[in-house]
């Protein structure tokens, strides 16, 4: 039976209950599965090599941030065939995030808002998590850990926590990704203003320099950014980019828009759309941050992909790299292969 006809008779009963339940249900269900040794009947994409920011990706479709805030399901995550996997976004210290209910499916447009606002245990605990992976002991792939500040910091503070975070995961991470474009964390997307950005991605430059000496290994740093920004702002963070010397870009976050959503339930609920709505908001981002940047910095491209022919619509836009999150909801773990083929194919 392929994974494809197997989530499709799995998922009705996943969809009827709430979403965060359905997440705190399958993700260690997926964790017993893979210990058991059953995820080995999933069957795995073909190794299609890149590199990218000086690290070898095994294929080119990896899985978002978001899914797996601490870190407590590496393994079964991987065992889905992943080119990568990026878990957090990770805050100094523990958080409870938003009150619930915070997510809400919107299945007539193939959709998710969520407000969870960084919920997570903390980087200590993020950071012991990652140890006790088999992923992380074994070397046996691409980790990237995603760091955020917490709720109550000031935003005029906020590069503490980013550097707290940094020094912390520095040691444990393929690539480290700075997330300042979460809707969810009250003024955060004021980060991607150019005096400071600036401030921001020049202190964490200089610290990720310093780590760099002391472990006597370099790791990339990666920015996350937000599909809701007009023409000039990105040509601004494009400028601070390369000013900077940062190893790379995520495009994108969640939007705050809800054009393609109204009238929709819950299309009015406070949080980030993710899903189909944002394929071409964050297409557009990726087309106009690669006539700024050329090859001087590789775009990780994400945001409503759905189909292999959407991940190669991602790769034609500039994207050197795509992730999966909201379709793999919508799509199970089968979606992993289908991209992972197309962009194969289009080599």
């Amino acid at each position: 039976m392929s994974e494809s006809l197997l989530y499709s008779l799995i998922r009705p009963a996943l969809f009827s209950m709430d979403p965060e339940k359905a997440h705190h249900f399958t993700l260690p269900t997926l964790q017993k599965l893979h210990q058991l040794g059953l995820s080995s009947l999933i069957g795995k994409p073909q190794e299609d090599a890149r590199t990218v920011m000086g690290i070898r990706f095994p294929n080119p479709v990896g899985l978002a941030a978001g899914l797996d805030k601490d870190g407590a399901y590496i393994d079964g995550l991987a065992s889905l065939g992943f080119g990568s996997i990026e878990i957090g976004t990770v805050t100094p210290r523990a958080q409870p995030g938003n009150p619930l209910p915070r997510m809400f499916r919107l299945p007539k447009a193939e959709a998710i808002i969520n407000r969870m606002g960084f919920n997570n245990g903390g980087v200590d605990a993020f950071v012991r998590n990652v140890q006790n992976s088999r992923f992380f002991q074994e070397k046996q792939g691409v980790l990237g850990l995603n760091i955020g500040k917490n709720a109550d910091t000031p935003i005029e503070r906020a590069a503490d926590d980013y550097l707290h975070c940094l020094s912390k995961v520095y040691p444990y991470a393929s690539y480290v990704t700075v997330n300042i474009s979460s809707p969810n964390t009250k003024n955060l997307r004021q980060l991607q203003g150019a005096g400071e950005l600036d401030s921001l991605l020049s202190q964490l430059k200089e610290a990720q320099q310093r780590l760099a000496d002391q472990h006597k290994h370099y790791v990339p740093v990666a920015l996350k950014i937000a599909p809701d920004i007009d023409a000039e702002q990105i040509k601004t963070i494009a400028e601070a980019l390369l000013r900077h010397r940062i190893d790379g870009v995520i495009a994108t976050n969640t939007t705050i828009t809800r054009d393609a959503v109204h009238g929709l339930q819950y299309a009015e609920e406070a949080g980030g759309l993710s899903g189909k709505p944002v394929f071409e908001p964050s297409n557009r981002v990726i087309r106009a941050l690669k006539a700024e940047l050329g090859d001087a910095l590789p775009i990780i491209g994400v945001g409503g992909i759905f189909s292999g022919e959407d991940a190669v619509t991602k790769m034609q836009a500039g994207a050197s790299l795509v992730q999966l999150y909201s379709g793999l909801i919508y799509q199970g773990p089968g979606l992993i292969k289908d991209c992972a083929s197309a962009l194969r194919r289009m080599r």
